[in-house]
């Protein structure tokens, strides 16, 4: 890179900063408004921002080595979601994080099929190729995440492995430990609870004490339990999780990387590979990443039923 583009590179960041910088303080002085005035007003705004995918996800980042084919799945509050296939034999199910979409997982692609996998790429309500979700087009939630990859697992049956994500590392848990049957599990820069994230985000905007109990309230009707019981770390204390993978970059500015320790510690089953540099999305195509990711579902499959290099 030369000199002029690294400062032309620079000063793009700077400008996006500053643009960021002021929405957020416009958002805060509304927000803080509609509050004192209007309740019930902050209240729904609140959700809907939560609930809003970041500018510019999708599909900007595409490292599918080639096309599969794609097969659309019917979910439970409407509308279908994508799921790309590649390949014949045990399935791995790839599932991307939030304001992501199944092509940012493409590089596993490749080194899944020479090693004789099937490999299903799930995009979520609202991601990619998916329908809108239940609450429109720019919006998502957890839960359509999960009944994305349960779809998934229906039509294409239990897992080899799954490889996810970020927030799809938590979405993945979750679905193996309650109906897809897995016998290798990778977490890609696993993301933290949502009490400590609805915690920044409150802070962020300036949230009161009552609008951040209306937001968790809300939060939890669409889950239908406690947000708490979502965290990683509890989930697989008792050993019940498949073998488990953690990948996290230590310099991560998205997920902290605290975040994969606590996992690795609370989990009897589980293994940590730091990288240095990466940082949340880099990791994703990092050779090393893909080559331990792929190794961690390959010890899976006995010798005698592997394909390929």
């Amino acid at each position: 890179m030369t000199t002029r583009s690294r400062s032309r590179s620079r000063l793009v960041r700077v400008r996006r900063r500053v643009s960021a910088t002021a929405v957020l303080g416009g958002l805060r002085a509304s927000l803080g408004v509609q509050q004192v005035l209007a309740p019930s007003v902050a209240d729904r705004r609140a959700l809907e921002l939560w609930c809003t995918l970041p500018p510019g996800s999708g599909r900007r980042r595409d490292h599918r080595p080639f096309p599969g084919d794609v097969v659309r799945l019917a979910v439970p509050r409407g509308g279908t979601v994508s799921a790309e296939v590649w390949g014949e034999g045990p399935v791995v199910y790839l599932m991307h994080g939030w304001g992501g979409w199944r092509g940012q997982l493409g590089a596993f692609v490749e080194p899944l099929l020479a090693s004789g996998y099937r490999v299903v790429a799930v995009d979520a309500p609202g991601h990619g190729d998916a329908d809108p979700g239940f609450l429109g087009a720019g919006k998502g939630t957890f839960m359509e995440f999960m009944e994305a990859l349960e779809a998934a697992g229906r039509e294409f049956g239990p897992a080899a492995g799954v490889i996810a994500h970020s927030m799809g590392s938590m979405v993945a848990a979750h679905v193996v430990r309650g109906s897809l049957r897995a016998e290798r599990l990778v977490l890609v820069a696993p993301n933290h609870g949502f009490v400590e994230i609805v915690g920044h985000f409150s802070h962020a905007l300036g949230l009161s004490a009552r609008t951040r109990r209306h937001l968790v309230g809300a939060l939890e009707e669409i889950t239908e339990r406690p947000i708490s019981e979502f965290d990683l770390e509890p989930l697989g204390v008792d050993g019940s999780m498949p073998q488990t993978l953690v990948l996290h970059d230590r310099a991560d500015k998205e997920t902290p990387y605290r975040v994969a320790e606590a996992v690795v510690a609370s989990w009897p089953n589980a293994t940590l590979v730091a990288s240095e540099g990466l940082g949340h999305h880099r990791i994703l195509t990092d050779p090393g990443t893909v080559a331990s990711a792929v190794g961690h579902i390959t010890a899976s499959l006995p010798a005698g039923e592997r394909r390929g290099g």
